[in-house]
C-alpha cells in the first residue's frame, strides 16, 4: 500500500470500528474496537520506523472552494507526527486493553468503546493533518468526544456538570483558535503548514504578534493552561482509563503538538508570553496538588503542572548550540524539549493513571488516598508499576522523566534563569507531591475496610501496566528516542549533554539536589507513622498554610463563579429585555402591526360600492387641485 493509503488506513479504522459498534455492538463493542486500534498501533509503529529512514510524505485533495478560496485536506506526515501517532497508538492500545478489564461490569460499554474510537480518529486527525483548517475540524471533534466521554456516567450529576464545564471551557479557548487561523488565512493567503513554513514569521509587528497568541489560545483550553485549566481536575469524574487516554497522553497534549506544527510562526514576544503562561501553570498545579485526597485528582494537577513545563519548555525557544564541525547553529531546542517531555510524560503519567485505576479497582471504588494505606503488601505488581512512575515522574536517574526534564532545565538556564528558577522550584513541589501520593497510598496499615479487603485485577489490568512500566523506564534513553531526526529535533540532547559544557554539571547537580530535597520533606512529613485517615499532617500542624493553597487552589472557580452569577447572567438578562421588548416587541410586532393596520384602513377603501368610490374621487381631485394651487 502507498504512504497515502496506509494513512488513510490509520485514521479511518477507529471510526469504522465506531460506526459499527453504535450499529451492531451497542452492548459490547469492545473486541471491534480494540481491534481497530491495534492495527492502527502496528502502523503507527511500522510508520515510525520508516521516519527514522527518512520517509515523510505530503498529499492532499481539494475539498471545497468557494470562489477564492479552496479548502483542502491532506496528510503531513514528518518526524514530528510520526513520533505523536506512535504515542498515540501504544498508550491507545494500552488504554484499551485495560478498559477490557475495567469497564467489563458496565453495562454501557459499548458506548464507552464507540466514544474511545471516536476520540481515536479525532486525534489521529489532529496528528496527520497539513493545515491548520482541517485541524480545527479534528480539534472539535476531541473535544465533542472528550465530553462523550467524560459524560459516560451521566446518571452522576458530578458527571454531568464536569463535561459541560471542558466542553465550555475549552470553547472559550478554541474561539481563540479559530479567530487565529481565520487572521492567519486572512494576511498570509494560506493555512497549509508547509506554505506557512515557507513564508516565516514575518509580517506586520502587530499581527505578527497576534497570530500565535490567538492560536496558543487553543492550546491554553486544550492543554489546560491558566486561566483555562479549571476543567481538568472536574475531568476526572469520567472512568479511569478515560482518565489515562485523554487527560493524560493525548488530547491534552494535542496543544503541545499544535504549538510545535506553528512554531514557525513564533516571535520572541510571543514566546515570552507563552513561556510565563507555561512557568506559572507549573507552579500553580503543584501547589494545588498538596490539597488533594482523590488520588485521580492529585495526578489531574501532576498533569497540569506537567503540561505547563512543556508549554514553557516551548517558549523558551531557539538556542545556539555545537554542530559536529565545531560551528555555532541556531537550533530549535524549545521544540525537541516541548516533545521530548511530551513523549515520556504520556508514558509515565498514563502509567500512573491506569495504576490508579487498578487501586480504584482494588479497593472497591474507593478513591481518597488516606483510606488506603498497606497496599504495597496487598497489590505487589500495581506498586511495582506504580512506583517506576513516580520515580519517572520526579526525575530519578536512569528512568525516562530525568531525561526530558533535564533537557527543560538546561534549555531554561541557557535561555532565561528567572524561568529556570520556577522550573526547578516545582520540580521540588512535584517531587514532594508524588511521593506524598506513593507513601499514603501504599504504605503503613490500611485505613479503611477497603483497604484491607484491597486485591490485584486481572490479565486486562496488569498487561498494560507492565508495558508502560517499561516504557517511562527506557524511553528517555536517546537511541530509543527520535533525537536523531532532523528538523525540530535536532540539538536538543547535544545541548544537554554536550553543548552545555560547564552548565551540564549545573543542570545536574540541581536534578540530583531536587530529588534529595523533594524526598527529605516528604518522608519527614508523610511517614506512615504520621499519616491517619483523618486527613493531611499539614492540615493538621499547619491549617494557615493549608488553608491559603485550598483558597489557591478554588480561586479561579470562585472568580467565574462570580462572573457568571454576577455579570454575565445579568448581561444575559439585559439582551433578553432588549430581545423581547426592543426587537421581537416593537421593532417586529410593532412593525408588523403598523403594516397590519394600513391593510385593514386599506382595505376599507375597497368595499365594492360605486358610491362610495366617487366620493373619494372627489376627495381626491379636491387634494389635487389644492396641491397644484401650491396650499400644500
Amino acid at each position: 500500500m502507498s504512504p497515502v493509503s496506509l494513512a488513510l488506513l490509520v485514521l479511518l479504522l477507529p471510526l469504522a470500528a465506531a460506526g459499527f459498534i453504535a450499529c451492531f455492538l451497542r452492548r459490547r463493542g469492545g473486541a471491534a474496537s480494540f481491534l481497530s486500534i491495534a492495527v492502527a498501533a502496528v502502523i503507527a509503529v511500522g510508520a515510525f520506523a520508516l521516519a527514522l529512514g527518512g520517509n515523510r510524505f505530503e498529499a492532499a485533495t481539494e475539498w471545497l472552494r468557494l470562489g477564492d478560496f479552496a479548502f483542502s485536506l491532506g496528510f503531513k506526515f514528518d518526524d514530528l507526527a510520526a513520533l505523536m501517532l506512535v504515542i498515540v497508538g501504544i498508550v491507545g492500545l494500552c488504554v484499551h486493553v485495560f478498559s477490557a478489564g475495567y469497564m467489563h461490569d458496565d453495562a454501557s460499554r459499548g458506548r464507552y468503546f464507540a466514544g474511545l474510537s471516536i476520540f481515536m480518529f479525532s486525534m489521529i486527525g489532529i496528528v496527520l493533518a497539513d493545515n491548520l483548517f482541517m485541524m480545527f475540524i479534528f480539534w472539535e471533534l476531541v473535544g465533542f468526544s472528550s465530553w462523550l466521554l467524560i459524560n459516560h456516567w451521566f446518571g452522576k450529576p458530578a458527571a454531568a456538570a464536569a463535561s459541560k464545564k471542558a466542553f465550555i471551557t475549552n470553547r472559550v479557548g478554541d474561539f481563540g483558535f479559530l479567530l487565529g487561523i481565520v487572521m492567519c488565512y486572512w494576511l498570509r493567503g494560506t493555512v497549509n503548514l508547509s506554505e506557512l513554513g515557507a513564508q516565516g514569521a514575518a509580517g506586520h509587528a502587530l499581527f505578527s504578534r497576534a497570530i500565535p497568541l490567538l492560536l496558543f489560545c487553543g492550546a491554553v483550553g486544550k492543554s489546560a493552561q491558566i486561566p483555562l485549566h479549571v476543567w481538568l481536575p472536574d475531568a476526572m469524574e469520567g472512568p479511569t482509563p478515560v482518565s489515562a487516554l485523554i487527560h493524560a497522553a493525548t488530547m491534552v497534549a494535542a496543544g503541545i503538538y499544535m504549538l510545535c506544527r506553528i512554531e514557525v510562526l513564533m516571535v520572541p514576544d510571543a514566546l515570552t508570553v507563552i513561556l510565563w503562561v507555561g512557568a506559572a501553570t507549573a507552579l500553580y498545579a503543584a501547589l494545588c496538588a498538596f490539597t488533594q485526597r482523590d488520588i485521580k485528582k492529585v495526578l489531574a494537577y501532576s498533569t497540569i503542572s506537567q503540561l505547563g513545563y512543556m508549554v514553557a519548555a516551548f517558549g523558551l525557544g531557539s538556542v545556539r548550540g555545537i554542530d559536529e564541525r565545531g560551528e555555532v547553529v541556531v537550533v530549535a531546542a524549545g521544540v525537541g524539549a516541548a516533545m521530548f517531555h511530551l513523549t515520556t510524560h504520556a508514558f509515565f503519567k498514563a502509567l500512573l493513571f491506569l495504576g490508579s485505576g487498578s487501586v480504584i479497582h482494588g479497593c472497591h471504588g474507593e478513591q481518597d488516598v488516606f483510606r488506603m494505606g498497606g497496599l504495597a503488601s496487598r497489590m505487589k505488581f500495581t506498586f511495582a508499576t506504580f512506583t517506576i512512575g513516580v520515580g519517572a515522574i520526579i526525575g530519578l536517574p536512569l528512568l525516562a522523566g530525568f531525561y526530558s526534564k533535564d533537557a527543560i532545565l538546561a534549555l531554561a538556564y541557557a535561555n532565561n534563569r528567572g524561568a529556570f528558577a520556577v522550573l526547578a522550584l516545582t520540580a521540588v513541589l512535584t517531587g514532594i507531591y508524588m511521593l506524598r501520593l506513593w507513601l499514603v497510598t501504599f504504605f503503613g496499615a490500611p485505613r479503611s475496610e477497603a483497604a484491607g479487603a484491597a486485591h490485584e485485577g486481572g490479565f486486562a489490568l496488569g498487561a498494560p501496566l507492565a508495558v508502560l512500566a517499561v516504557l517511562a523506564a527506557v524511553g528517555g534513553y536517546f537511541g530509543l528516542h527520535p533525537g536523531a531526526f532532523s528538523g525540530a529535533f535536532a540539538g536538543v540532547f547535544s545541548l544537554v549533554h554536550e553543548a552545555a559544557g560547564a552548565a551540564a554539571t549545573v543542570i545536574l547537580a540541581t536534578s540530583i539536589g531536587i530529588l534529595l530535597a523533594a524526598a527529605g520533606i516528604a518522608f519527614a512529613v508523610y511517614r506512615p507513622a504520621k499519616v491517619s485517615a483523618a486527613g493531611d499532617a499539614v492540615e493538621a500542624s499547619a491549617p494557615g498554610l493549608f488553608a491559603a493553597l485550598v483558597a489557591l487552589k478554588e480561586s479561579f472557580d470562585r472568580v467565574y463563579d462570580y462572573y457568571i452569577r454576577k455579570i454575565q447572567q445579568r448581561l444575559a438578562m439585559l439582551l433578553n429585555f432588549i430581545d423581547i421588548i426592543g426587537l421581537a416587541g416593537l421593532l417586529i410586532r410593532g412593525g408588523a402591526g403598523l403594516v397590519g393596520m394600513v391593510g385593514l384602513g386599506a382595505r376599507a377603501l375597497h368595499v365594492g360600492k360605486l358610491s362610495s368610490y366617487v366620493y373619494w374621487f372627489l376627495a381626491g381631485v379636491v387634494v389635487l387641485w389644492l396641491f397644484a394651487s401650491g396650499v400644500l
